[in-house]
């Protein structure tokens, strides 16, 4: 038996960093390097760019829930949630750094 691909994602410039599927709603969620998040359908269709503030760059964790909110932790210590329409709703700035 081989694992044949579903669908393949397109639309980064950079490798990816992270990425989050969320099956109830049928979308994969991923960041890249030095770009923004992009929200596919699982049939590989780009659908939304998420455009955080300008000091967000280089995701590193991304998580999606079945209403429809996404959060993603930035490299520099910032958590943006946005909808799945790609309308970013809340931003918040931590001392910490994960790594």
């Amino acid at each position: 038996d081989f694992a044949t691909p579903r669908a393949i994602l397109t639309g980064h410039d950079y490798e990816i960093t992270c990425a989050a599927i969320c099956a109830e709603l049928g979308l994969v969620i991923s960041g890249s390097k030095e770009g923004p998040c992009l929200i596919h359908s699982m049939n590989g269709d780009l659908l939304r760019t998420l455009e955080g503030p300008e000091n967000c760059l280089r995701p590193k964790l991304i998580q999606a829930s079945r209403e429809g909110q996404c959060v993603i932790y930035y490299e520099n210590g910032l958590f943006c949630v946005f909808s799945v329409n790609g309308r970013l709703q809340a931003t918040m700035e931590t001392d910490d750094k994960i790594k």
